[in-house]
């Protein structure tokens, strides 16, 4: 198959530095391809939880691991300055030798931003937001000379990351989402990286031929950008426990909101799937965070069929 899979974390969902450093040791040590996590403060509702300031986390995480690639699935430019976005960026990636993936997003959760004080924006002027951070990001990563932008959101006069990104260009950009009419333009123009977001294999290759039209309009060839996925594993080691953990619920139901669900075995073709209908690497979405016994079982049932 020849599909990269890693681990995806909530990072809201109660996150705090010794469930981290057990999360990262395991991913290393069990073979996962990466470790990728949210940025947000909150969830939408419920009661608030621990939560790990990201960039923190990941620059943790890049002395900690020598071989796991990592980053944010995503962080927003509604809360984060693009500035300091690509200088932090840069700085992570360096010290991890080249494996920061940086994913971006425009930011959509009403809580944190009403929390906290952060203008969420409509939608239209939050992807327009959204579509100068890219810019200021990627001017900033990828320019050897001072460079110079004058949005309605930001502005830069000269300005230039010293010393240069030891990976040329800096990170791979990854952008978040499905959405065929703002997102995947911006993903043609911007990205290294396309993340879809939970979406069955034919909902996944139909924006995954969209998105070829998309890079070959602008001048990009298809292999330009590779394809991830973010989607939602729930594991049961063997049948008997998969009928114990879902009970009556529509497995199938589940399955075609994108979910993979059930026994390694029915993962991996899950997996098969959408490595057919296109995707490079899939982010299994892991919501045990104290489950290290299930993400060992997880691996151990799973990798050795994809790798």
């Amino acid at each position: 198959m020849g599909l990269d899979v890693a681990i995806m974390i909530e990072g809201q969902d109660g996150l705090n530095w010794p469930r981290w450093q057990r999360l990262g040791r395991a991913a290393e040590d069990l073979g996962f391809a990466g470790l990728y996590c949210s940025d947000h403060f909150t969830n939408p509702a419920g009661p608030l939880l621990d939560s790990l300031e990201l960039w923190s986390a990941l620059g943790w995480l890049a002395s900690a691991t020598e071989r796991i690639e990592f980053g944010p699935l995503v962080s927003p430019v509604s809360f984060r300055n693009p500035v300091v976005t690509a200088w932090t960026a840069r700085d992570i990636d360096d010290l991890s030798g080249g494996r920061l993936q940086l994913g971006l997003g425009a930011g959509w959760q009403e809580r944190e931003h009403d929390a906290f004080g952060f203008d969420l924006l409509d939608l239209d002027a939050r992807f327009a937001r959204f579509e100068e951070g890219l810019e200021v990001i990627s001017l900033l990563l990828h320019a050897d000379d001072p460079v110079s932008f004058d949005g309605a959101h930001y502005q830069l006069r000269e300005a230039q990351l010293v010393p240069r990104p030891a990976r040329p260009g800096g990170p791979p950009i990854v952008i978040g989402g499905n959405g065929p009419r703002r997102t995947l333009p911006l993903v043609a123009r911007y990205a290294d990286e396309w993340n879809a977001v939970s979406a069955p294999p034919d909902r996944f290759a139909a924006l995954n031929a969209q998105l070829d039209e998309l890079l070959r309009a602008g001048g990009r060839q298809p292999g330009d950008v590779r394809r991830s996925m973010m989607t939602t594993v729930v594991l049961a080691r063997d049948a008997a426990e998969a009928d114990r953990r879902f009970g009556d619920k529509d497995r199938a139901a589940l399955r075609d909101k994108g979910a993979l669900i059930g026994t390694p075995d029915e993962i991996v073709a899950g997996l098969g799937r959408l490595s057919e209908a296109g995707a490079n690497r899939v982010m299994l979405r892991w919501l045990e965070l104290d489950d290290l016994e299930g993400l060992e079982a997880l691996a151990a049932g799973v990798l050795p069929q994809v790798n």
